[in-house]
């Protein structure tokens, strides 16, 4: 089987049906009622950022594209469809018949990205954009979960390499697969599952497990065996019995009278259990009186940014980290709450804002079709703000520019020195998919260099900076008449 056969297989799932089912009951009414190639504009965004943190990593663009350039319905997903007996014939012919035809904008993989802004927008007829809700908001609410809890673990490391090894407690096969990408995007030097560096090119890592210890007479035995065969990456972990008594002298020992012989230079060990920082100390200072400063110490174990961050703090001598579950679950706050709203529609070629009104001032949308400027100090190169804008405006920035808090409204700022980035780019153009995605390494190098122009007090982890994302003048005063339009409701 040659790497496209592979792919072939990898990419055959037909993922169409996954959807939620009033999607498909929606889609019959509006096509019952005529309205079915109605042009509407749907915005994917987020309201609040996971683990009270200052920012997300934007991920999950490339597999939105693998979806929405394979949508078809099958004579099984049709027939099971019938059974329903809730669709009309002309629905189901209609499905039977289903060609993608919306355009699609979206922010790309490895930005930050913040509460209230679109990541994705959807425009084409109604009954299709509102039937890829599902799969937008699964695909990115996934990545971007796993990506942004990945970029604060691996900032807590400062520096040292983070192993993503959390594939065996992950929330089923595609959170594990994708989960690891996610997590190399965010900033994981490796990932134990094999596959996701098979289907996209990122290192997967790996040595042993205690269960090859015990099955040895002896922790030497053991050692020794593994040595033996893989000499020019020896790394052991030393905590199947006890660390200081039992696990490091043994792997000292094999390091001794096996690999030095042998002309080669052991690698490292793993201490996955105990107390880290005390066992971390005590075995870098035998490592270095044994005469091997240069053997890595890794730590495992039920691992996150605020143990990473503890452990350093108190001096744990440790080279990297192996972190699994709290990373690929997101365990603190496994959930990412993307939502997807009807922002516009468009009738006689002209753009009808639409907005949704809530007594929760949060979940009150912004209306129309629009772009995300990211306004950046030319000084400093560090971001400023992010300013939503109606999509036909654009922002000369060789002009001064006064942006204000779209709330708090007597809270303003004036820019000069400073430059604007357009956010959004275009992935799907009447159907057709236009947008080539960068490689994981790439989208990872990438993410880095942006998070590095965030503020210090946005980075945080307690308690950080608010970072501003503005309305234009244009956008705060639609909204303001539209919520004055309906105002009347609530009299």
């Amino acid at each position: 089987m040659n790497n496209n056969d592979f792919f072939n297989i990898k990419n055959s799932r037909n993922l169409t049906m996954l959807v939620d089912f009033y999607e498909l009951t929606m889609g019959n009414g509006y096509l019952d009622n005529n309205v079915g190639n109605s042009i509407a504009y749907f915005d994917m965004f987020f309201r609040r950022v996971p683990d009270g943190g200052g920012y997300c990593i934007m991920a999950g663009v490339e597999q939105l594209i693998e979806y929405l350039s394979r949508l078809k319905f099958t004579e099984e997903d049709i027939q099971y469809l019938r059974s329903k007996n809730c669709f009309s014939d002309k629905f189901l012919d209609y499905l039977k018949n289903f060609k993608f035809t919306c355009d699609v904008w979206a922010i790309p993989e490895g930005n930050p990205v913040f509460p209230g802004e679109p990541l994705v927008t959807v425009s084409g007829p109604v009954i299709q954009a509102q039937f890829v809700e599902t799969m937008i908001l699964l695909t990115i609410n996934h990545q971007t979960l796993i990506a942004t809890k990945s970029n604060r673990i691996c900032r807590a490391a400062d520096g040292r390499p983070v192993m993503e090894f959390g594939s065996r407690r992950a929330q089923g096969y595609d959170g594990a697969i994708y989960g690891a990408r996610a997590a190399i995007i965010g900033g994981c030097s490796a990932t134990a599952c094999t596959i996701t560096e098979q289907m996209f090119k990122v290192p997967a890592t790996g040595t042993m497990a205690h269960s090859w210890v015990q099955l040895f007479a002896t922790e030497y035995e053991a050692f020794a065996a593994w040595a033996k065969t893989y000499p020019e990456n020896c790394l052991l972990l030393v905590d199947t019995y006890n660390v200081l008594k039992s696990g490091l002298p043994s792997a000292i020992k094999v390091f001794d009278e096996i690999l030095t012989p042998m002309g080669y230079k052991p690698k490292g060990i793993r201490i996955d259990s105990g107390d880290i920082t005390y066992l971390t100390k005590k075995c870098r200072k035998i490592l270095d009186n044994a005469g091997y400063p240069d053997v890595k110490i890794t730590i495992s174990n039920s691992l996150d940014e605020h143990i990473i961050t503890d452990v350093l703090s108190q001096g744990a001598k440790v080279d990297s980290f192996g972190v699994g579950e709290r990373l690929i679950t997101a365990r603190s706050e496994p959930v990412f709450g993307g939502v997807y709203k009807l922002v516009a529609t468009k009738g006689n070629d002209e753009i009808i804002p639409k907005i949704k009104i809530s007594e929760n001032e949060e979940k009150i949308t912004n209306p129309g079709f629009k772009k995300i400027y990211r306004l950046f100090d030319k000084t400093s190169d560090k971001a400023i703000a992010d300013l939503i804008c109606l999509n036909n405006e654009i922002i000369d920035d060789t002009k001064p520019l006064e942006i204000f808090d779209p709330i708090h409204t007597w809270k303003k700022k004036k820019l000069n020195n400073y430059y604007a980035k357009d956010l959004m780019v275009k992935i799907f153009d009447k159907g057709k998919a236009c947008y080539k995605s960068p490689t994981v390494k790439e989208i990872q190098s990438f993410a880095k260099k942006e998070t590095e122009k965030l503020w210090e007090e946005v980075l945080r982890f307690e308690n950080p900076h608010a970072y501003y994302v503005d309305l234009s003048k244009q956008l705060w005063n639609l909204k303001q008449s539209l919520l004055n339009k309906y105002s009347d409701l609530y009299k």
